[in-house]
């Protein structure tokens, strides 16, 4: 199977095209990248996530954060390879240069998207679509998602840690 014909990816593909949501993209992203290529931070994954998380930033007016994580997707999505196969690769860097600009220029943010070209791709992100409606998402959880959702099991993890660490 190609890498980005991955169910994980074909995901990733739904939640920022589709969805909009970046914070899921970053989820699914990781998990991938966690299967892929676990502390190597400079695997081309890592490029799509930070993509994802750039986005993300951005619609907040989070400029700073935007900006480091756009210029760290592009040094790594910038070689091409078997992780943009299939996207059109000149777009996705075209993409980054222009939101990297438009962040250290204050500007509001503008919906992206990745240009999915190969058809085998197309054809497996209308198949997830078909398994797997479209939820209905609220704006504002969306863009404040990281604050919003039940983060409990990420409490009870960190309480569990420091107990073991005492």
């Amino acid at each position: 199977m190609h890498p980005l014909q991955h169910p994980l990816f074909i995901q990733y593909i739904v939640n920022f095209n589709l969805e909009k949501d970046f914070f899921e993209c970053h989820e699914v992203g990781e998990d991938y990248w966690k299967l892929v290529a676990p502390k190597d931070k400079m695997h081309p994954l890592t490029g799509w996530i930070q993509l994802a998380v750039g986005m993300y930033h951005w619609r907040r007016s989070n400029y700073p954060g935007a900006l480091r994580s756009f210029i760290r997707a592009k040094v790594k999505l910038t070689a091409g390879g078997v992780w943009v196969e299939g996207i059109d690769h000149e777009k996705v860097i075209g993409i980054l240069t222009y939101s990297i600009k438009a962040v250290t220029e204050r500007k509001p943010f503008v919906v992206q998207e990745i240009p999915v070209v190969s058809e085998e791709l197309i054809k497996a992100v209308e198949a997830y679509c078909s398994d797997n409606p479209l939820p209905q998402q609220d704006p504002y959880f969306l863009m404040h998602k990281h604050r919003l959702r039940d983060r409990s099991s990420i409490i009870s993890l960190r309480e569990q840690k420091k107990r073991r660490n005492l």
